[in-house]
C-alpha cells in the first residue's frame, strides 16, 4: 500500500466516526481553501502486542521514521512522532500509548482480559490501523469503571484502533491567517471548540499553535444496549519558523490539552 493509499483508506476510515470532520473539510474548501493534512494521530496501549513500535509498522514500512517521544505523566501517557524520510509534505504521525502499568488492578485486568480475547497471530500489524475494535461487544459496566479513572482508556475501549484526529495545516489555507479566524469561522458554523487549556493552545514562543473541535458523539452498541460515547475529533495546527524552517515537532502540554477533545465530561458540558 503506498503512502497515498494508506492515508486514504485512514481518511475515509475516520470520516465514518467523525462526520463533522467531513462538514468542516467542505466549508472551508468552499471558501476557496486547498486541505492540507498537517498530522494524524492514533491511540493505543502499552502492550507488546499493540504498542507504539507495532501500530506503527504501517508508516514505518512506508517510509517513515521515528522523531521524536513526549511524556504525559498525569494522563500516565507516552507518545512518540513520526516523519516521512524523504517526503516533506507527507503528514506527521503522532501515536501515543497508555501506560497500564500506572492504572489500578481492576483498570488493569480491563484492559489485559480484552487484548487476551483477540487472536493476534491472526492481525497484520500493517493494517491494524484501521482495524478498529477487534474485541467483542464492550460492556458499559466495563467501560464506566475505566471512565472513572482514565478518559484515554475508556476511549480506546469502546473505538479501538482508528485514526483519533487528523489535522488541518492552517498555515496552507488560503483564505484565513490564522487559528483565531480558523476558530471564529468554525464557531459560526455551529461547531464546539474544546476549550481545556483555552481555545488555542501553545504560543508562536512554543512554535506552534493548536486548535480542536469537540469529538463527535455516536450511539455503540454495549451489551447492556445503546449508549452513546464521543468518537473522534478535527484539529487545526499553525506552525512557526525555527532557524528557517517550519517547527515540525509537537509541544506536549498543548497536546496534554488537545486529549481532552474526547472526554466525555467536556462533551456535555458543552
Amino acid at each position: 500500500m503506498t503512502t497515498t493509499a494508506l492515508f486514504d483508506k485512514l481518511w475515509n476510515e475516520y470520516v465514518k466516526r467523525t462526520p463533522s470532520a467531513k462538514k468542516v473539510k467542505d466549508l472551508f474548501e468552499s471558501q476557496g481553501n486547498t486541505i492540507l493534512n498537517d498530522h494524524v494521530a492514533f491511540r493505543t496501549f502499552d502492550d507488546p502486542r499493540v504498542n507504539i513500535d507495532v501500530l506503527a509498522t504501517a508508516f514505518i514500512n512506508n517510509g517513515y521514521e521515528y522523531k521524536n517521544d513526549y511524556h504525559f505523566p498525569k494522563k500516565k501517557l507516552y507518545a512518540k512522532h513520526f516523519e516521512h524520510k524523504t517526503d516533506k509534505n507527507a503528514p506527521l504521525v503522532f501515536i501515543s500509548e497508555l501506560i497500564t502499568s500506572e492504572l489500578s488492578t481492576e483498570a488493569q485486568s480491563i484492559v489485559k482480559s480484552t487484548l487476551d480475547s483477540v487472536d493476534f497471530d491472526e492481525v497484520d500489524p500493517m493494517t491494524l490501523v484501521f482495524s478498529g475494535k477487534l474485541w467483542n461487544t464492550p460492556s458499559y459496566d466495563l467501560y464506566s469503571t475505566l471512565l472513572n479513572e482514565s478518559e484515554y482508556a475508556a476511549w480506546l475501549y469502546v473505538n479501538g484502533f482508528c485514526s483519533n484526529h487528523f489535522t488541518i495545516n492552517v498555515n496552507e489555507l488560503d483564505t484565513f491567517s490564522g487559528l483565531e479566524e480558523v476558530n471564529n469561522f468554525l464557531k459560526d458554523n455551529g461547531f464546539e471548540m474544546n476549550v481545556s487549556g483555552g481555545e488555542i493552545k501553545g504560543s508562536q514562543e512554543s512554535l506552534l499553535e493548536q486548535s480542536s473541535i469537540l469529538a463527535d458523539k455516536i450511539e455503540m452498541d454495549f451489551m447492556e444496549g445503546k449508549k452513546e460515547i464521543t468518537s473522534c475529533y478535527y484539529e487545526f495546527a499553525y506552525r512557526y519558523m525555527e532557524n528557517g524552517t517550519l517547527f515540525r515537532g509537537f509541544i506536549a502540554d498543548s497536546a496534554d490539552k488537545i486529549f481532552e477533545s474526547t472526554d466525555v465530561n467536556q462533551a456535555v458540558l458543552s
